[in-house]
């Protein structure tokens, strides 16, 4: 799947795909949602759950390096390739 095919989808569809396919790679916190970070291959994707209520409240894919940066300080490349 490609990231164009990836967007057109429902917020709902989006998350199955990822949880179906994605490989987990860090999560961070903002603005009180927990958001986790997953390869799907040629593009990653972002799941925004708010904890306390345990409501998804976006899904998105993207392909920009600099989106990246705010997981960089808990990404373990030696982890990723072993």
């Amino acid at each position: 799947m490609d990231l164009s095919l990836f967007n057109t989808f429902s917020t709902r569809a989006r998350f199955e795909i990822v949880w179906e396919h994605g490989i987990f790679i860090a999560y961070r916190g903002r603005r009180g949602y927990r958001i986790e970070l997953y390869d799907l291959g040629n593009f990653v994707a972002e799941l925004w759950f708010n904890p306390e209520t345990n409501v998804l409240a976006l899904v998105r894919g993207y392909k920009s390096q600099k989106a990246l940066d705010p997981f960089l300080d808990q990404i373990n490349l030696k982890k990723m390739f072993n």
